[in-house]
């Protein structure tokens, strides 16, 4: 068994699209519309779904926003170096909520980014090999 995907709703399909594609650096591997169910689902990710966990984005075309509620945590990427994936996702300009740093009782570098619906990605930097 492996991950295949994570569903998240989004409000706006496109912003959510442009915002994994272009300031996280993903691909849009699939789009596809559904017209009897009023909803379209597209699939974004660092690679191909026969071999990446990808993010599955719903758009239900008459639900404009979500409230996120208390139950979802974040998704995590990792990261050669968090201070870095910060700076360029600002410059792109993505909204950083949480700076690089040590994560609270640990030593992890981690930083957390938001996406156009609030939904908290965890950027963890990868530890080096000495």
């Amino acid at each position: 068994m492996r991950i295949l995907h994570t569903m998240i709703r989004v409000g706006d399909l496109d912003k959510s699209i442009a915002f994994y594609t272009e300031i996280l650096g993903m691909q849009l591997i699939r789009r596809q519309d559904y017209p009897e169910g009023r909803f379209t689902l597209a699939f974004v990710g660092y690679g191909p779904e026969d071999k990446e966990a990808v993010l599955e984005l719903t758009h239900n075309w008459d639900t404009p926003s979500y409230e996120l509620g208390n139950g979802f945590g974040h998704v995590a990427l990792a990261v050669p170096d968090a201070a870095a994936a910060c700076a360029g996702i600002k410059a792109r300009g993505g909204k950083v909520v949480r700076e690089a740093g040590p994560m609270k009782h640990g030593s992890t570098i981690i930083a957390f980014v938001e996406d156009p619906d609030g939904y908290k990605i965890e950027l963890i930097q990868a530890k080096s090999v000495s």
